[in-house]
Formats: structure tokens, sequence, C-alpha cells
């Protein structure tokens, strides 16, 4: 069988990994462009043994890279995740995850000149039309990978990836409370629409009779309880804008519950079909920001220091905690977000070509 050799790069991206391509080393075409992916990563298969997919959503993303549409960016990034067990490659989702690599993959590969120091790289994310800005260390004009910043879910430390999201709140949704309220009741349950960068549901543990300090195994073997969520995400789609969201990752659903370790708010997260062993990057913001808006399910279980100003949210998860920092201003009853932004670690871990079949290419 003749095969294509399609250049990328393997990295991890905070607690997540992927491939990168530059957009001008894949099909125009979009069908032909996930055939390829498809290939690549192996799906559909519960193994993905047949391609580079790791047999878990996490480890199952693909990243576009390439020069920026917009004067205010600089490389215009699309996420894109490779569904496991389905021929089936979904644009619906933003990856703050995957966004971590973006810069220094966008730096090596000339997409922008590195600085002495530190360099910003400005990022068009395509998914959600919204910019963000990471900046890489790269003393000596190379990007460092080495370094002492340690996130919870990656083991050892390395080089601080500090990401600044500048636009994101109601980028998927059209507004930051889709719904138009701070909560809703959707199934019997109450719940807080919200969208700072990936739309999330947040219930209480409590009102689906659980504790929410369950492992992410014994979440996952609840046949019941994914049912009565998943029941609940589909009838809040079309209420977040987001229409039938049957064959979406999206709205991710969040159980939350008091703090266990010090933290602000305790979290299980459904992802959606899957539960995260610890949290998205977008959607530990879009948890932060529920918590500092009054009248939120999280008001009363969320322990947090201020409704108003900088502060610095620690999300917990079952693997450790996740550091949102936030401006905010109150206004009203309600909170306008100023800045979310948070720190990430990505290393490269191969560069060359993934092989797929000729005629994936069309």
């Amino acid at each position: 069988m003749v095969q294509r050799a399609v250049p990328c790069v393997a990295m991890r991206g905070g607690t997540s990994k992927g491939l990168y391509f530059l957009a001008s080393d894949l099909p125009s075409d979009v069908t032909a462009r996930d055939r390829v992916l498809l290939a690549a990563m192996g799906s559909p298969d519960p193994r993905q043994i047949d391609g580079m997919g790791g047999a878990d959503p996490l480890t199952s993303k693909v990243a576009v890279v390439g020069p920026s549409t917009r004067d205010d960016a600089d490389v215009d990034y699309l996420f894109l995740q490779v569904v496991v067990d389905e021929a089936r490659v979904d644009p619906s989702q933003n990856c703050g995850n995957i966004l971590a690599g973006i810069g220094p993959f966008a730096i090596e590969r000339g997409l922008v000149p590195a600085t002495e120091g530190t360099t910003k790289v400005r990022i068009h994310m395509v998914n959600t039309a919204s910019l963000a800005v990471a900046t890489v260390q790269t003393p000596g004009g190379v990007v460092e990978y080495q370094g002492e910043a340690r996130i919870d879910g990656v083991p050892g430390t390395a080089a601080p990836v500090t990401l600044d999201f500048l636009d994101v709140a109601g980028s998927s949704c059209g507004a930051l409370l889709p719904t138009g309220h701070v909560r809703d009741t959707v199934e019997g349950v109450e719940v807080t629409c919200i969208d700072n960068g990936m739309p999330v549901v947040l219930m209480r543990a409590s009102d689906l009779g659980r504790t929410g300090t369950e492992s992410p195994e014994a979440l996952e073997n609840d046949a019941e309880l994914k049912a009565r969520v998943e029941k609940i995400r589909l009838a809040v789609g079309p209420l977040m804008n987001l229409g039938d969201v049957t064959k979406k990752t999206v709205p991710k659903m969040c159980l939350i519950a008091p703090p266990q370790a010090g933290g602000a708010v305790n979290t299980r997260n459904f992802i959606p079909h899957r539960v995260h062993k610890a949290i998205g990057v977008l959607g530990a913001v879009s948890v932060a920001t529920a918590c500092a808006i009054p009248g939120s399910v999280a008001e009363g279980i969320a322990r947090m220091d201020s409704s108003s100003g900088a502060m610095r949210v620690e999300v917990e998860h079952p693997t450790g905690f996740f550091t949102v920092e936030m401006e905010v201003a109150a206004e009203g009853g309600s909170v306008r977000v100023e800045r979310s932004a948070l720190l990430r670690t990505a290393r490269k871990l191969m560069a060359g070509e993934v092989y797929v079949p000729a005629g994936a290419w069309g």
C-alpha cells in the first residue's frame, strides 16, 4: 500500500498530547483533511492501534497552525478533536492545553521570530474567533523546554508558558451567560451555563445524589449518572445557542462540591462522554468565572476571597489544582471579566513525519 508522509510534531501541551501540523502540510479540503487526520490517529478504533492516538480523548488531539488571517494576531490555531471510536473530527471546541504548545511550535517552525529572554505569540483561536497571548521562554532566541514550573497532572517540571486570554467571554455561545440567566432549571436540576472560553454547565454534585469526591473511574462506571448528565446536556444545548449537541463535544458538564484541599471549589468533569482525570484549561477558566458570579450554583459552595478585583481561583480536580488568575469588575448584580490568565507547560516529544494511506489524501 502506497503511503504519504506528512510532516508534524508530537507535543505535550499542558495535560494533553497531540499532533501539531502546519496548515500548508494538510489538504485544504476539509473532508480530505479529516480523512488524513483519522488515519494519522488510527480512528475509529478504541485502541487507535493503527495510528498515533493514545486511545483517550486527551491524547487524540490535533493542532493546525498557520500565518494569521487577522492583523491583531501572529498565527491562526485550529483545534481538532479526533474522536477515538468514531470516524469523526470535531472542530466545535477550543483546547487550552494544546494551546500551550502553539507558541513553541510557531517559533520553531519560523512563523514567529524569537526574541531574547521571552517571546510573546499572539494566537487567533479559530474555533472561537478569539485571541490569546502565549509568553514563551526563549533565552538566546531558542525555545526553552526545561524549567521549574510544575502543573498538576504532569510529572516533573518544565519551562512555564503563560497564557493570557483577551476576549474569550461568550466566544462559543455569544454571551458569558448564554441562557441570559445566572441559574436555570433543566430536567429538574439547577444549573449555571457559562462560556468564558469553553461552554460549561455547572451542577451541584449533591443535586445528583453524589458527593463530588468520587474517583473518575467510579463516575465512568456510573451508568445511571452518565445517562442523567447526558440528558441534561442534550436539553441545555439549544438554550446555550449551541443547537443540537448530540454529535458535539460541548458543552462540558461539571459537578461541583465544596473544596477538599484548601482550594475554591472541587470539580468532576464530563468532557462530555468520558470523565476527565483533571480539568481542561478553558473549562477551568469558565468554572472559576462562575464561582465569581453572585447567584450561580457555586454560591454557598465555592470559597472565594472577593467578587471584584484581582483574584487567584484554585480549582480542585481529581489530580490536584488548577490555578486561574482573574480580574473581574462588579457591575450591579453581575460581573464583567477583564482578564483571565493561567500557567501551563509544554514539551516537544517528536518531530518528523506521520504516514497515512495515500488514498486518504484523495
